[in-house]
């Protein structure tokens, strides 16, 4: 979802044309929801995903000539040759609970149940909220770096010492995220490099900060943590746990397209499905 954008942009891909057409009528209600084409097939499919780059499917997973899943598995393969194209989120849509599974084992970031029903189409576009925003983060965070070091290039180069440079400088270091978080641990104030933390779990009301060689247990939120986290370090993979994705040592496929995570130190995480469609963040790291 580019940043000037501010509707969600949805693809409608089933081969039952009155399924297509009321779950387009439903989303056409939502203020924040485009939806930019249909498509009866995956062949259809697969050449329009690429001309209207839609930020989300709506999959139906049995179709004739070309089942959701095999699609998918044709959209991974394009993203293979091409890194630079975004992949769409990909909420898969079934009338048997058994494809779920294997829904999820093609990296879908939800499944819906026909009929569908609100409260879960509800649920289901809340994730999809939540992990659009994140990629915009990311990519936020990524375009102010390049920035950043392209200015410091230029000032090295120029030798150039004025005020307006110096101020433009500073104000792209603010925007980026600090290299150490603060918290407090009762009267003493923690100031922690993102570097240094390997994992961040719930417990209750408290938040464990595992680094290199302390245990730190201190008084927020999973939420404040993540707003404040450097996206190309610190990543959510389980809604109570946070890691540094650059001390990931291996990601091994466990069950239900869960992933089993193992720090460098050792420790063994798991990747929630629900986080899958991090998986390529995680590979590339």
């Amino acid at each position: 979802m580019n940043q000037a954008q501010t509707n969600i942009r949805v693809m409608i891909v089933d081969d039952e044309p009155l399924a297509r057409q009321g779950l387009r009528l439903r989303l056409q209600q939502l203020g924040d929801i485009e939806v930019v084409g249909e498509a009866g097939n995956g062949r259809d499919a697969l050449q329009r995903i690429e001309q209207l780059q839609p930020d989300v499917l709506f999959l139906d997973i049995q179709m004739p000539g070309m089942t959701g899943l095999q699609l998918v598995q044709k959209l991974q393969q394009k993203h293979a040759q091409n890194a630079a194209t975004e992949l769409p989120l990909v909420v898969f849509i079934t009338a048997y609970d058994d494809y779920a599974v294997r829904a999820f084992a093609e990296q879908a970031l939800d499944y819906l149940l026909k009929p569908v029903d609100d409260e879960r189409l509800t649920q289901s576009l809340q994730r999809v909220r939540g992990q659009l925003q994140q990629r915009d983060k990311l990519h936020q965070h990524q375009q102010l770096q390049k920035l950043l070091q392209h200015l410091q290039q230029q000032h090295l180069q120029e030798d150039r010492s004025d005020e307006q440079t110096i101020e433009e400088l500073a104000a792209l270091h603010r925007l980026l995220p600090a290299e150490r978080m603060v918290f407090k641990d009762g009267h003493k104030t923690l100031r922690i490099k993102q570097a240094d933390i390997r994992w961040i779990e719930a417990a209750g009301d408290y938040m464990c900060l595992q680094t290199k060689d302390t245990t730190h247990v201190v008084r927020a939120t999973m939420k404040s943590i993540e707003s404040k986290a450097d996206p190309t370090i610190l990543q959510r993979v389980h809604r109570s746990t946070m890691v540094n994705i650059q001390a990931i040592q291996s990601l091994i496929p466990y069950q239900n397209g869960e992933y089993m995570l193992t720090m460098d130190c050792g420790k063994q995480i798991k990747l929630s499905r629900h986080y899958r469609n991090k998986l390529d963040l995680l590979q590339s790291t």
